[in-house]
C-alpha cells in the first residue's frame, strides 16, 4: 500500500475547510491543511462577521433616534469610523487565533502557503510537497468586478472593511444580497447612499413580497435604488471625486464605489486539471452529493463548488465528508429547505420555497401573508413595516415556504427552519399558541388566505 503523508488534507482553512480537517484529526486521522491568506476565511475575516458588526453599528443611529418617544433625552451623538473599524478588527483578530488555537489542539498540521495540487495525490505548498490520501477543497470564491473602463477606482465588499474615513457618497453597483446589506450599512452611518441595479428589482431569487418591501422600507430611510441603472465607466475627478456614467447616458458623482456584482470560485492556479478534478464553465468544481468531485478521493465544499453559499452550509458539507471518509457512516448533505438571513435594514429571513417556486413545482398553494408595524415603533412613530408570508401546499397542508422581512427576523426564521424541515402543516401553526406580544406570533395567527395560486 502507497505511504502518504496524510490520510487528509485540506485547501483552505475557512469555515469549512477547519471543521472538515478538526472532526477528521478526532477520528485519528492524519490531517493537514494549508492557508495562504487569514484563517477563517470569507465569513470571518471578510464577511458575515464583520458585516453584521457594521450592522449592529448602523442600527444605532434608529436606535438613538427611537429613544426619544421612550422617554429619553439623548444628546446628539458623533459616529467615529477609524474606531469602528479598530474595534473590528480586533474581533476579528481574536475569531482567527481561535480557528488556529482549535487546529492546533486538534492535531492537525498547518503548512502556511499556497497550495497546488500536482497530480491526484501530490500537492506543493510553497516549495513543499506532500501527499495525501484524500484532499478537500475549500478554498471559498472572491468578488468579481465588472470589466469597464475605470473599474479599478472602485472597491468590493473586500475593501469596504478597511475604508480609511466613511464617505460622505457611496454609489453601489449590484441588488443581491451583499449590495442590499452594505447600502443598509453606509446609509445607517451616515452616507449618501445610491444603489444601482441592472434589472428591474433588486434580490432577484427571493420572494417577490420580499423584494418589494424591502425596496420600499430601504426607500423610507432615503436610499435611492435605481432600477435599469448600469455604469458604462468610471473617470476620477480633479477633486477626488468620481464621475459614474450609465449605459443610458446618466451621470452620478459620488465618492466610492463600491461593487457587489457577484462572486467567483477560486479555483485559479490550484491544479485542477493536472489532478483530474473538472469544474464548471464558470469555475465551479463539480461535485456530487456527497460533495465528491470527478476524482473519487477528491472532495470539495463551500463556496468553491458554487452551490448554496452560507457558512453553515459548507461546515455541514466538510461534516458529512468527514463521516463518509473516517466514521464509516457515508452521507450527503441534505440541501433542501435551509434557512437563510439578509443582515438589510430592517433585515430578511426565509426558509423553504418562494410562492413562485412553489408555484413553478406544480403546487396549488395557499398564501398567507400580514404587514404590520412592530410594536417598538409605535412610541417612536417610526414608519417601518414588517411582512410575514407562509407559503402552504393546498393540498397536503404542508408549509413548503416561510419569509419575513422586519425585525428580528433573522432570529425568528431560525425556529421557522426547525418547523418547515420537521415537515410542520398549517395546522401545526395553528395549533401553536403565540407569544403574546411579539412580531413572531403573527406566524401562528393568521388564519385567512391572502391569495390562492395554482
Amino acid at each position: 500500500m502507497t505511504a502518504y503523508d496524510y490520510d487528509l488534507f485540506v485547501i483552505g482553512a475557512g469555515s469549512g475547510g477547519v471543521r472538515g480537517a478538526r472532526m477528521a484529526s478526532q477520528t485519528g486521522a492524519r490531517v493537514g491543511i494549508a492557508e495562504n491568506d487569514r484563517f477563517g476565511g470569507t465569513c470571518v475575516i471578510r464577511g458575515c462577521v464583520p458585516k453584521k458588526l457594521l450592522s449592529y453599528a448602523a442600527h444605532v443611529h434608529d436606535e438613538l433616534a427611537d429613544a426619544a418617544g421612550y422617554g429619553w433625552t439623548v444628546p446628539d451623538g458623533s459616529f467615529d469610523w477609524p474606531t469602528l473599524i479598530a474595534n473590528k478588527d480586533a474581533e476579528i483578530n481574536r475569531l482567527e487565533g481561535i480557528y488556529q488555537k482549535l487546529l492546533a489542539n486538534a492535531g492537525v498540521t498547518v503548512h502556511r502557503g499556497r497550495a497546488r495540487m500536482l497530480d491526484a495525490h501530490t500537492l506543493d505548498v510553497d516549495g513543499e510537497r506532500v501527499t495525501a490520501r484524500h484532499i478537500l477543497i475549500a478554498v471559498g470564491g472572491h468578488p468579481v468586478v465588472p470589466e469597464i473602463p475605470g473599474a479599478e477606482l472602485g472597491i468590493t465588499s473586500d475593501e469596504a472593511f478597511h475604508l480609511p474615513e466613511l464617505p460622505r457618497r457611496v454609489v453601489i453597483v449590484g441588488g443581491g444580497y451583499i449590495a442590499v446589506e452594505f447600502a443598509g450599512i453606509f446609509n445607517g452611518l451616515g452616507a449618501e447612499v445610491t444603489q444601482l441595479y441592472r434589472r428591474d428589482k433588486i434580490l432577484r431569487g427571493f420572494d417577490e413580497d420580499v423584494r418589494d418591501t424591502l425596496t420600499t422600507e430601504m426607500g423610507k430611510k432615503g436610499i435611492a435604488i435605481r432600477t435599469h441603472a448600469d455604469p458604462e465607466r468610471l473617470d476620477r475627478q480633479a477633486d477626488g471625486s468620481i464621475l459614474v456614467t450609465l449605459k443610458d447616458g446618466g451621470i452620478l458623482k459620488t465618492d466610492t464605489v463600491m461593487f457587489a456584482t457577484g462572486r467567483a470560485p477560486n479555483t485559479t492556479d490550484l491544479g485542477l486539471d493536472s489532478a483530474g478534478v473538472a469544474t464548471k464553465p464558470n469555475g465551479a468544481i463539480e461535485v456530487d452529493s456527497y460533495s465528491r468531485t470527478s476524482r473519487e478521493h477528491i472532495f470539495a465544499v463551500g463556496d468553491v463548488t458554487d452551490r448554496i453559499q452560507l457558512t453553515p452550509v459548507a461546515i455541514e458539507e466538510a461534516m458529512a465528508v468527514v463521516d463518509t471518509l473516517f466514521t464509516d457512516r457515508p452521507r450527503a448533505m441534505d440541501h433542501a429547505d435551509v434557512p437563510s438571513a439578509v443582515f438589510s435594514h430592517p433585515p430578511i429571513g426565509s426558509v423553504g420555497l418562494t410562492e413562485d417556486e412553489a408555484v413553478d413545482a406544480g403546487h396549488a398553494v395557499e398564501i398567507y401573508r400580514t404587514q404590520f408595524r412592530p410594536m417598538k415603533y409605535t412610541l417612536p412613530d417610526r414608519d417601518e413595516k414588517a411582512m410575514m408570508k407562509l407559503v402552504v401546499d393546498a393540498a397536503s397542508r404542508a408549509v413548503l415556504g416561510v419569509h419575513m422581512v422586519g425585525l428580528d427576523a433573522p432570529e425568528i426564521m431560525q425556529g421557522m427552519g426547525v418547523a418547515v424541515k420537521a415537515g410542520a402543516t398549517k395546522e401545526t401553526f395553528d395549533a401553536t399558541v403565540g407569544i403574546h406580544p411579539t412580531s413572531a406570533e403573527e406566524f401562528v395567527t393568521m388564519r385567512e388566505p391572502a391569495a390562492r395560486r395554482g
